[in-house]
């Protein structure tokens, strides 16, 4: 009876306060019962007093509960891994970088963001420009580059990789507007380099460093191809030209030297003789040409004087007419 007698009184006062008017209510409650009083009916009044919460109720505090503290541990437990860096702000003040491994945070007060140091392969679309010799090209490339300090990529720069797209255009059309066709072409390494300078000098005020720069595909208007295409043709005729004749003046100069050679030795005009008619004998022709040397018939040449000299009468040749 001494434990339900309490419970009883305090049923009695909730009745009676859900009867009134809800000023009326907290104003008599606090009258009667004073403070302490006044925090046992509100626990009654909810259903908190012992013995009277069920089991589904107690459930679902403890998940609320449990929440609370997993939440409470995520926002202040943070691991960052080895090819990261956790840049700090306490109260919007920059702290530092923090990383890898594990860390706390304060809950409220700080929080962290995380900024990747590996090299990022950016893809600068392609660009159209128009080179120092009035030429219309496409071009497009590829920038490698990463961060180096993550807390001025974080606190100067809103977006450092959409800002170093953003350069590597901009750079990418400067210099070829700089450049000839012909230079674009021939020193592809130079350009490259002039661009990773000039772009790496840019970003390197937000902590990021440009390790390198390819233009990759270089894009020609189609008359100006089929115009390097017959430039290219004229180009090697030419050469086949210079080389046929430089072909041929070596050519008569070893000839040149093998005739002197034969004029020296009248013996060797012989043995030439012979060997071009084994050469024409293995071919198994019907029709042998002899050449005929020019200094077997030097005799007959040298005593035709000799013989008009004498009267005029050739006597070797067969029929010629006596005097009278």
């Amino acid at each position: 009876m001494l434990n339900t007698q309490p419970r009883l009184r305090w049923r009695v006062l909730v009745r009676q306060w859900q009867a009134r008017p809800f000023p009326h209510r907290v104003e008599s409650i606090a009258n009667r019962l004073g403070p302490r009083g006044l925090a046992g009916f509100s626990l009654c009044a909810l259903g908190l007093r012992e013995g009277s919460v069920p089991k589904p109720t107690i459930v679902i505090v403890l998940i609320a509960v449990a929440l609370v503290v997993f939440l409470l541990a995520t926002s202040t437990i943070k691991i960052v891994q080895e090819y990261e860096r956790g840049v700090i702000f306490r109260l919007g003040r920059l702290v530092g970088a923090r990383g890898p491994g594990l860390f706390f945070l304060i809950p409220g007060a700080e929080r962290m963001r995380k900024v990747d140091l590996r090299i990022v392969t950016l893809e600068v679309p392609a660009q159209e420009a128009i080179t120092r010799d009035n030429v219309t090209v496409k071009v497009n490339g590829v920038v490698y580059f990463r961060v180096v300090d993550p807390e001025d990529a974080v606190v100067k720069v809103l977006d450092y990789v959409r800002a170093t797209s953003l350069i590597g255009q901009t750079t990418l059309r400067s210099i070829l507007g700089q450049s000839d066709l012909d230079h674009l072409l021939s020193e592809r390494d130079k350009i490259n380099a002039e661009l990773q300078q000039v772009i790496d000098v840019q970003t390197s005020a937000w902590g990021v460093k440009v390790t390198s720069v390819e233009v990759r595909d270089l894009e020609l208007p189609q008359s100006m191809q089929r115009a390097m295409a017959r430039q290219a043709e004229a180009e090697r005729e030419k050469r086949a030209k210079v080389i046929h004749a430089e072909g041929e003046f070596s050519a008569s100069q070893q000839l040149a030297n093998a005739a002197r050679v034969i004029g020296s030795q009248p013996a060797t005009l012989q043995l030439r003789y012979l060997q071009t008619l084994t050469e024409i004998a293995a071919e198994k022709n019907s029709t042998i040409v002899f050449p005929l040397p020019l200094e077997l018939l030097e005799g007959f040449f040298n005593r035709a004087p000799h013989n008009s000299a004498s009267g005029g009468i050739n006597r070797n040749v067969p029929g010629a007419p006596t005097p009278a």
